[in-house]
């Protein structure tokens, strides 16, 4: 197996400042999905801040991908004004952008804007309902979009309607398993469709309806046709592995199946440049939740013969670094070179991200990036010679950057092009992760980051918070965590690891936990612990311990066996695999994941269930729960709460309101996110106390 970029340099220190505080997210921008222009000049993106009556502004904008003699460094500009503007899409001549805008609420539309600037006009008249994406043809007549409808019940004129004759909200009927998803809320029976819109037009037109609740889809070089990969199954929930390529003309929308592409997940599909082949992210067979390498597979559409380019590596397209200060993927992002003979991805890899690419004829993967950060790959410029990225570390949020390949095509030479977090980052003084490797008792190697408080002297000792990340499938890694540095300006040593169950280790250290959580994933943090213990600034009469999602699984594990911490906190937590089954948006099918059931082979779900062994806890225990988490569901956290309470230990259970959801941390309310950071803070100044107060 290679290893990616593993003697990495460090990320640069800050130059120091005052301590940084819960109030700084406010002023953090956040920006993502970059894209640069056909020709290569210009990078367009969409940059998210905290605006104004404590919401969320999101607008598109552009940055010169080089400078010139008399401006080396080109300055970005706002491109967009709607607040609400996203998935930006240059044309494929480069003339002119589309893009999706809520900006007149509550519909949602394309618009159109001059590649110049300008004014932005409507393109789509949709009724009320979602625009998920939408891709331009390739001869730029026609755009195909993914949209999901409002049920006519629940549209805000049906909304207004009641309020004026006293009439009650409706009940949703529902024959279905998915009739929600957390962060989308609830839809019921309505599902996204695929729809050809006329770029001349605006007329849209009802291609392919779906049954699954999300596709994906990418246009044939000759605009004709297009690939879908889609779960074709009467129940895709109980099914994932069911996907499909399927090819569907765009005018007939006549469809046919594609033969000889091995069962199993699919996603990003995308068509070759020269058109003789179709690319794919995926995984063979009857697999679910993420636990095996997402591999590249290619698909030549003369011999309909389908190989695998990447199961020999035992890297994962689609291995998310998990972070507070922006929205984590967990999706493969592919692109094709122009000459159709390579085919560039995304690989996690020890807490990394990098842009890489293997030959479509088969060979080994190359890495074009490499070094202490998160580089993320948008698109590649129309000769293939230029990359639009983020890039981002353990000390500064993501920024825009333009990656060139060099002369030999193995490095991309990469100049970050925006400062938008800057000025904020250029006044604290951060504190820079320092990783290790430790032995777990079988053996096991685990990565490990240890954050030294502000103003660390040796010979001191620290109170110490444990973070365990969520997931369980996804990596903690070099990227920006706002919550940690914050925890470690308050004087917490803060250490963080990525144990088995963790992406970006291979196949075989993320698949150990499948079906049997608080083994050897609590071999690992057991070994982190004694690490922990180990080292000679931490307290160990003040360690405290604390995760999310499945982060909060196993912090309830942990404090139902051992006493080692002096408290905890546990967020969006797991509890009772048992209920868990029914209450989760994702239903957990019997047998797939997990043996047995939930109703009369409980026997696996209840052993795994931290509350079986809540008998243990003499923790206190800070609970962190949104009502409006469907992936979680609060009912888990409730469970904890009585059991706590009934026992007589001491517990908080701070309940955010229905219009918050599993992603609270990172993308909820800002009001809110701030107070969520102040009651860590509380808790942990109760319970370890703090050696630093905030420094102006």
């Amino acid at each position: 197996m290679k290893k990616a970029a593993a003697n990495a340099s460090k990320p640069p220190r800050s130059r120091g400042g005052r301590a940084i505080t819960p109030e700084d997210l406010l002023a953090m921008q956040v920006v993502a999905d970059p894209q640069i222009s056909p020709d290569g000049s210009t990078i367009l993106f969409a940059k998210k801040q905290v605006g104004e009556k404590n919401e969320y502004e999101t607008n598109l904008w552009v940055v010169p991908a080089e400078g010139s003699r008399g401006n080396p460094s080109p300055e970005p500009r706002q491109f967009t004004s709607g607040k609400r503007d996203s998935h930006g899409r240059w044309s494929p001549d480069g003339r002119q952008v589309a893009f999706v805008s809520a900006r007149d609420k509550p519909k949602s539309q394309i618009y159109l804007i001059a590649a110049g600037g300008g004014e932005a006009t409507p393109l789509t008249r949709f009724p009320e309902g979602t625009i998920k994406t939408f891709k331009w043809s390739p001869d730029g007549r026609l755009l195909a979009v993914a949209f999901r409808e409002t049920d006519a019940d629940r549209t805000k004129e049906a909304e207004k309607a009641r309020e004026t004759s006293g009439a009650s909200k409706p009940p949703y009927v529902i024959d279905d398993f998915f009739y929600r998803y957390d962060g989308d809320g609830y839809f019921g029976g309505l599902r996204f469709h695929l729809y050809i819109v006329d770029v001349t037009t605006g007329e849209h037109r009802l291609l392919r309806r779906e049954r699954a609740g999300s596709f994906d889809f990418d246009w044939a070089p000759n605009s004709a046709e297009l690939v879908l990969a889609v779960n074709l199954s009467r129940e895709p929930l109980l099914a994932w592995w069911k996907d499909e390529l399927v090819r569907v003309d765009a005018q007939t929308s006549k469809s046919e199946r594609i033969a000889d592409v091995p069962p199993g997940p699919k996603q990003a599909v995308r068509w070759s440049p020269d058109g003789r082949t179709i690319a794919f992210a995926g995984r063979e067979g009857k697999e679910s939740w993420g636990v095996h390498n997402t591999r590249l597979f290619v698909h030549d559409v003369t011999s309909m013969r389908t190989r695998d380019l990447t199961g020999d590596e035992d890297f994962c397209l689609s291995a998310g670094t998990l972070s507070d200060s922006a929205e984590p993927s967990f999706g493969a992002q592919l692109e094709w070179s122009p000459d159709s003979r390579r085919i560039y991805t995304n690989i996690g890899w020890h807490g990394e991200s990098h842009v890489a690419s293997i030959a479509a004829a088969g060979g080994p993967m190359t890495f074009h990036t490499k070094g202490r950060s998160i580089t993320c790959l948008g698109n590649l410029s129309a000769d293939g010679k230029r990359a639009a990225l983020t890039v981002s570390n353990a000390l500064l949020p993501s920024e825009v950057a333009v990656g060139s390949l060099s002369g030999s095509g193995s490095a991309l030479e990469t100049k970050v092009l925006t400062r938008f977090n800057g000025p904020l980052v250029d006044k604290l003084e951060l504190t820079e992760p320092e990783p290790h490797w430790i032995e777990s008792v079988d053996g096991t190697k685990v990565h490990v980051w240890v954050i030294k408080p502000l103003g660390f002297k040796p010979g001191r000792k620290y109170p110490t918070v444990l973070e365990i990340h969520g997931g369980p499938h996804g990596q903690y890694g070099e990227t920006f965590f706002h919550e940690f540095q914050v925890l470690a300006a308050a004087g917490y040593v803060v250490v963080f690891s990525n144990p088995r169950g963790s992406k970006g280790y291979g196949d075989a250290h993320c698949s150990a936990i499948k079906g049997n959580w608080g083994q050897a994933d609590w071999c690992d943090m057991q070994a982190v612990i004694r690490f922990m213990r180990a080292l000679p600034f931490v307290d160990t009469s003040r360690m405290g311990v604390m995760g999310g999602s499945y982060g909060g699984y196993m912090t309830n594990w942990a404090i139902s066996h051992t006493n080692e911490f002096a408290a905890a906190i546990t967020d969006r937590c797991v509890s009772n695999l048992v209920s868990m089954v029914g209450s989760s948006d994702l239903p957990l099918v019997p047998g797939e994941y997990w043996e047995g059931n939930s109703w009369d082979q409980t026997n696996a779900l209840w052993e795994q269930s931290p509350l079986k062994h809540f008998g243990n806890v003499n923790t206190p225990t800070l609970i962190i729960r949104s009502e409006g988490d469907l992936r979680c569901n609060v009912e888990q956290a409730e469970q904890v709460f009585v059991a706590l309470k009934l026992r007589k230990v001491p517990t908080r259970f701070v309940r955010y309101p229905s219009n918050t959801s599993h992603g609270l941390s990172r993308s909820g309310p800002p009001d809110l996110r701030l107070h969520r950071l102040h009651q860590i803070l509380d808790w942990w100044q109760q319970y370890l106390g703090g050696s630093n107060k905030p420094r102006e």
